[in-house]
């Protein structure tokens, strides 16, 4: 394509400001890439969060503080599928399991892991998928105002 005397190349996919644009607006490799980099990011603060070292409340701060924000980058302009959901919300279940470690199970005599209620009571924020559809309802209406 040719704009005044500037020439364009039309590519399949483009990094821009770490956001990965496909020319069909193929959201999955975002969501990927996004969970691939919180994965590295709670692996990177793994050793400062091992169960006995810090309290159930500043595991809770430092997963708001560090690891959703990396996740969260960018999701206002996303539109999810229902797989795109499934995933967040795996990913954010994998990381309060470790973050509240495994309960043990009187009954059985051994460890298990939590359930996803019990996630949801011990965390007591609105799940992942939540705060992506409040994010991007904030977007909006900012958008909105911008005229």
């Amino acid at each position: 394509m040719k704009i005044h005397n500037s020439s364009f190349e039309r590519v399949k996919e483009l990094k821009y400001l770490g956001k990965n644009l496909t020319y069909k607006n193929y959201i999955e490799g975002e969501i990927r890439s996004r969970l691939k980099s919180g994965n590295a990011c709670y692996n990177s603060v793994q050793n400062f969060m091992s169960p006995s070292f810090l309290s159930k409340n500043t595991k809770i701060k430092m997963y708001r503080t560090i690891i959703l924000p990396v996740v969260f980058y960018g999701c206002e302009i996303c539109l999810l599928t229902l797989r795109g959901e499934c995933r967040l919300r795996v990913f954010g279940n994998k990381v309060l399991r470790r973050l509240f470690g495994p309960k043990w199970f009187e009954v059985r005599g051994e460890w298990r892991q939590l359930h996803r209620e019990e996630l949801n009571d011990l965390y007591s924020s609105p799940n992942i998928i939540r705060v992506v559809k409040s994010r991007r309802m904030k977007w909006a209406g900012h958008v909105a105002r911008k005229g």
